[in-house]
């Protein structure tokens, strides 16, 4: 059974770095295309970062150059390091697991979700 549970959240100011765990428990993270995406109360989820199954790493514009997805083989886990925080990062935030093997920024393609994580940017 598929099991995917993030950790790290919490409150930070502004300027600051957290970094996000997922612990993947039922596949392999390194097998299949995982992402991380946010999502703020009345707006729709936002596709942050993907790895693929070679460990290529995609980002969107909003957070590219200040968040980092990596994966981790032999503890199973998905991370993703957030540097130089804002108020506007202020989400709940996920990671997902798309086994059809490509990378996307679509949640309709992720058929595995955590239960999330909340991260405040607040000074």
């Amino acid at each position: 059974q598929v099991h995917l549970v993030e950790s790290g959240g919490g409150s930070v100011q502004p300027g600051g770095s957290l970094r996000l765990s997922c612990a993947v428990s039922g596949f392999l993270v390194s097998s299949d295309c995982m992402g991380w995406f946010r999502q703020v109360s009345g707006k729709q989820r936002e596709g942050l970062a993907t790895i693929d199954v070679d460990g290529i790493s995609s980002y969107a514009k909003s957070v590219q150059g200040r968040f980092s997805i990596s994966d981790h083989i032999n503890t199973n886990t998905l991370y993703l390091q957030m540097n130089n925080l804002s108020s506007e990062d202020t989400a709940i935030y996920y990671c997902a697991a798309n086994t059809r093997g490509f990378s996307s920024f679509h949640a309709s393609h992720y058929e595995y979700w955590g239960q999330g994580t909340q991260v405040t940017v607040s000074s």
